[in-house]
């Protein structure tokens, strides 16, 4: 591939008020083989960052609707893969600070000299080629040791990869929070991984696991009549030896099994079931829960000292809501891992697709986000995941109308859902009326009379 050739992948922005700059940059860059788009205003470079998908903006620290900080902050949110360079006319080392500060790629200064912005520009694409590339290999090294991949790099991602590497060489026990569908097991796979007995083994256990009698078979050993009598089952304490053993759900054991648990914690010892003598354990404990523990002791339904005990070392796990900069990774590693499965050629996700994706609302989290490219995939007709392959309750479409022969009540029903689909892909609540045809006053009285959430 030329170099043109690769440069037909990085689309540019160049935003900046004054014309003769303006056409003489994009002239200049599209010569070298880049697609550029150009603005004249923060307003048309937020809209154009809405509809297309940039490798890099350009744009002038002053402008007659703004400041190139500000609106760099604003294409960082509605895009955070868009690198963002800073042109100014007045080079000070105060407002070269302010630029990085704020998450300048780079600062230039007027008049421009092309050589050197080609020059940033081929550094920024040669270190994002290299990151992304070495993003590959790490997924295909750890898939190769079986060692698991918490794909991010957000700065919730960040911290929960710092306490995790904290709390895996202590060996001690460790208790996972957060919503369904967070990824509290990858956590607890990546916490083993990362400790002093990594190469014991790890097992896991659902703990809504029933009748009880099954469950405390599989946890502590003994015999049941409800798998043979006549076979001992060894238990995962026993199982995992020196390794780790993952309870899922913990909130979710009865009280009784609940205090042999507080018993394997403290002395270090389980008693199988139909047994009378006392086996020694060693296995680390991790457990998860979406529930509030302290809130269940309160209400009687959880072991008060075992919170104690569970609760000294924890570590919450994000919601994909406090990472939404993650999702275009996890898209990717998603997309390489089902298309690798169904044996299909889907190589990513268009630039509208993607936008959809970040401002959908995901109760499920990275579960959801999973299950939602894996049907894409399995929908895709060409290479690039569109729209139209994504589940349609994703945005709100294609839910039932309520049991109403009422039309008034069928309609309002139905506004209420539009007007939350196109929030959720317009988030600013002037474009979001102006793409609905509203007055912006209008909008927020639709909001208010129908009761709809935009947090």
């Amino acid at each position: 591939m030329t170099t043109k050739e690769r440069r037909q992948h990085y689309r540019l922005l160049v935003v900046e008020d004054e014309q003769v700059i303006r056409d003489s940059l994009a002239e200049f860059l599209s010569s070298e083989g880049f697609p550029v788009e150009t603005a004249d205003s923060a307003g048309e470079a937020v809209r154009l960052v809405r509809e297309n998908s940039f490798a890099a903006a350009i744009c002038d620290v002053q402008l007659p609707d703004g400041d190139g900080i500000a609106l760099m902050r604003r294409i960082q949110q509605l895009s955070p893969r868009t690198a963002v360079l800073i042109i100014t006319a007045y080079a000070t080392v105060e407002n070269a600070v302010a630029a990085f500060k704020s998450g300048a790629y780079d600062y230039l200064v007027k008049p421009v000299i092309f050589e050197d912005l080609l020059m940033k520009l081929e550094r920024l694409f040669e270190f994002r080629e290299l990151h992304l590339e070495n993003q590959a290999l790490r997924r295909e090294l750890q898939r190769a040791e079986g060692f698991p991949a918490i794909i991010g790099s957000s700065k919730a991602i960040t911290e929960l990869q710092r306490l995790i590497h904290k709390f895996a060489v202590t060996n001690s026990n460790l208790l996972l929070v957060g919503e369904s569908g967070t990824g509290k097991e990858l956590v607890a796979r990546s916490v083993h991984a990362a400790g002093p007995n990594r190469e014991e083994r790890f097992l896991a256990i659902n703990c809504a696991t029933r009748p009880v009698e099954l469950l405390e078979a599989q946890l502590f050993g003994g015999r049941t009549s409800l798998v043979n009598a006549a076979v001992e089952e060894p238990g995962l304490f026993r199982t995992a030896g020196r390794g780790t053993v993952f309870l899922d759900e913990i909130a979710e054991l009865p009280l009784s099994t609940q205090a042999k648990l507080l018993r394997a914690i403290e002395y270090q010892e389980v008693m199988p079931l139909g047994t009378s003598e006392p086996v020694e354990v060693q296995a680390r404990i991790i457990a998860s829960t979406a529930r509030d523990l302290l809130r269940e002791v309160a209400e009687g339904r959880f072991l008060e000292d075992l919170f104690y005990r569970l609760d000294g070392v924890k570590i919450r796990v994000p919601p994909l809501r406090e990472r939404l900069d993650d999702i275009p990774e996890l898209v990717e590693a998603f997309i390489e891992k089902h298309s690798r499965q169904m044996r299909k050629r889907v190589s990513g996700a268009t630039s509208e697709t993607m936008r959809l994706l970040m401002s959908a609302h995901w109760k499920g989290n990275v579960r959801q986000l999973d299950n939602a490219i894996e049907r894409a995939v399995m929908m895709c007709e060409g290479s690039m995941i569109t729209p139209k392959d994504l589940p349609p309750e994703l945005l709100g479409i294609n839910q039932p109308l309520p049991d109403t022969d009422d039309l008034r009540s069928a309609l309002r029903h139905y506004e209420k859902l539009h007007i939350t689909r196109v929030l959720r892909q317009w988030p600013d609540k002037r474009e979001a009326a102006k793409r609905l045809r509203l007055g912006l006053s209008s909008l927020y009285r639709k909001i208010e009379e129908l009761g709809i959430d935009t947090g």
